[in-house]
């Protein structure tokens, strides 16, 4: 039985007068901590598949490794798809805070199983496995992040969790760099890196730490509170009204809130059909879904060939492997960068505004390390450049995504068009990585992030959701 005296209308009506970040700062550290695992298992195949590679596949080298990791990178993003369409939906229907943690406890799992595997096959298994996790989490996440910030803060919100992403990625990156490459001279190499045959286990040593941040993520989350909008559409009101005073509290302490409006329309009520029906049955949403779901399948070419496969690819265009590492490497400080001035600036220009921004950013990059030939510093300069233009719209296009569905099928709408949506990344490396030891460095580059710029032109036909209410913008 309910406690408290609010309606539905009044309650949600509470949570939308609130314009701060009105959780204890160390949930967002939770939330980070999760999307810091999730980044570094993204990343961390990026350096370190090539010593997988010739552990794993009998004569596998450097340069036709580009033939190899194709496949795992699809199977995990295939995993992605399955996580993303089964658990996401249920999160909708059983809440955000509980099927975080099972995400977590999957993805840990699949890290674990990856570190112990002793041939190929079980090595994209266990990568599939991984995915799961998750393809569900990255759903779950950006949509409680969503509900829970000020609605002229959404974006700017999903970005600070963002900067956990990009030092996720930064992780895995130069561990792989540090754990399974020679040591090799500055600037072509490290030299203080770990690989050689007194230590050729590196890319095992990365999984394990990918499973170990999962174990504290999981451990970190149950501190979080559910989502009070779900609460309150599954009409556990008491426990929604305890949220959010809590929340107003916080809130107060740092400015007087505006009082809530006298006359407040009632949410929509909660739908008991399968939150697939909630998108499908009705046109609106359908349109929006076919729109992000081509953005984000043509987004994720280019983003998966440079996030897991940059390395790969600069090894099969006969760049040495330990100087292709350290271009790579170095790039994620651009990645570090952008996530910053998503969050500084993410709230200053409409959502689909920012995908051509960085389409143009990541071709300028992409250029210099075409141009770059023997010219280390100009190939690490076009790197940082290629890392902050194919990184600095997502946290933005993530909010986006959440925005354009309802709370009665939010994680799910999220879950269709980013999970379907990654598989874009596998099929671009498993089409894309074995032509480029026949395609010269620019032509490889123009090809890559010609699909990001497609991707930006689809986005232009969206919706305008900055500084609107969430129940305004999908009722």
């Amino acid at each position: 039985m309910n406690k408290t005296a609010d309606t539905p209308g009044v309650l949600m009506a509470r949570i939308d007068r609130i314009p701060v970040w009105a959780l204890p700062s160390l949930f967002a550290g939770v939330i980070g901590v999760g999307f810091l695992f999730i980044f570094f298992d993204i990343f961390d195949i990026n350096v370190s598949f090539i010593e997988t590679c010739s552990q794993l596949v009998p004569g596998c080298t450097p340069v036709s490794s580009a033939q190899y990791i194709g496949l795992p990178v699809l199977m995990n993003l295939a995993g992605y798809v399955v996580g993303a369409l089964i658990l996401s939906p249920l999160s909708d229907r059983f809440g955000r805070r509980d099927l975080l943690l099972i995400t977590m406890v999957i993805t840990g799992l699949g890290s674990a199983l990856t570190a112990v595997v002793d041939n190929y096959t079980w090595f994209v298994a266990a990568r599939a496995i991984t995915g799961i996790g998750i393809g569900a989490d990255l759903a779950i996440v950006n949509t409680y992040i969503g509900e829970l910030a000020p609605r002229g803060g959404r974006a700017r919100y999903t970005s600070m969790i963002f900067i956990f992403s990009a030092l996720g990625a930064v992780l895995g990156i130069w561990l792989g760099l540090w754990l399974t490459t020679p040591a090799t001279p500055l600037p072509l190499g490290l030299p203080f890196a770990l690989a050689g045959k007194g230590f050729a286990y590196g890319w095992r040593v990365m999984y394990l730490v990918g499973a170990a941040l999962a174990f504290i993520g999981v451990l970190l989350r149950f501190q979080l509170p559910e989502s009070p909008r779900w609460l309150i559409l599954r009409g556990r009101l008491d426990e929604a009204a305890s949220v959010i005073s809590d929340m107003e509290d916080r809130a107060h302490a740092i400015s007087p809130l505006p009082p809530v409006p006298e006359s407040v329309a009632p949410p929509p009520a909660a739908d008991e059909a399968m939150p697939y029906s909630a998108i499908f049955r009705n046109a609106i949403y359908r349109k929006r879904t076919l729109l992000l779901l081509a953005m984000w399948f043509c987004a994720y070419i280019t983003i998966y060939a440079f996030s897991a496969g940059f390395t790969t690819l600069l090894s099969a265009l006969h760049y040495p492997l330990p100087e292709a590492g350290l271009i790579t490497a170095i790039g994620t400080f651009g990645f570090v960068l952008c996530a910053v001035v998503a969050y500084a600036y993410g709230e200053r220009m409409e959502r689909k505004t920012w995908m051509p921004l960085g389409a143009a950013i990541t071709l300028v990059g992409g250029i210099l390390v075409a141009l770059s030939g023997s010219v280390f510093w100009l190939g690490v300069l076009g790197s940082i450049i290629v890392f902050f233009g194919f990184n600095v719209w997502v946290p933005i296009a993530y909010a986006w995504s959440v925005e354009n569905y309802p709370t009665r099928a939010r994680t799910t709408g999220f879950a269709l068009v980013d999970g379907i949506g990654h598989l874009g990344g596998g099929v671009g490396l498993i089409v894309i990585a074995p032509m480029i030891p026949h395609l010269g460095v620019l032509s490889a580059m123009l090809i890559i992030i010609g699909f990001l710029v497609l991707a930006a032109i689809i986005a232009q036909f969206g919706l305008t959701t900055r500084d609107r209410l969430l129940d305004d913008i999908s009722p």
